[in-house]
């Protein structure tokens, strides 16, 4: 056997489809579109289901700042104690408990509460409720979300602004 047995001779290298430009572009064209294709769909993917936005506004959020500080601020004149809980109920509620104490120790009565327990990853998971005031000092409402780790926000009022305002990281089992 000789080295010219395993080449092919010319008769038979000619007998395929000869590659010509025509096909070397459709084959390119063919390749970039799939690889394209891929991508458009992994974009599409990725941005409708999380936009990457914590927040909506956060240019407005910034030149508030100095607005927040003084807020901070007074807040910390007041005083006040606020204890927050949170009990799952067997109905498979959550209810959070609010107990709200000025500076002396008395009861903070005639505020507005809200609560919002606040996704780690996404707003959309966020669960807001109204408290309702069901004592002095005692706040309390009911709602339904999934364990998990969140942020309790709290939030007071009081003749429509705001005067207490507090964030924690929890665990909801």
């Amino acid at each position: 056997m000789s080295s010219y047995d395993l080449v092919p001779s010319k008769n038979e290298a000619d007998k395929g489809r000869p590659l010509t430009g025509w096909k070397v572009l459709a084959m390119l064209l063919a390749f970039f579109g799939v690889i394209g294709s891929v991508n458009a769909v992994m974009v599409y993917s990725a941005l409708s289901t999380f936009s990457g936005e914590v927040d909506a506004h956060p240019y407005e959020h910034g030149i508030a700042y100095n607005r927040e500080i003084a807020s901070a601020r007074e807040q910390a004149a007041r005083g006040w104690k606020v204890d927050a809980s949170l009990e799952r109920q067997a109905t498979g509620e959550t209810r959070i408990l609010v107990l709200a104490r000025d500076a002396k120790g008395g009861d903070i009565s005639g505020v507005e509460l809200a609560a919002n327990l606040a996704s780690l990853v996404d707003k959309k998971q966020d669960v807001l409720a109204k408290l309702q005031e069901t004592a002095p000092g005692r706040f309390e409402a009911r709602v339904v979300v999934t364990p998990g780790a969140r942020d309790l926000e709290l939030a007071a009022s009081q003749g429509g602004r705001e005067v207490f305002r507090s964030r924690n990281r929890l665990q909801i089992d």
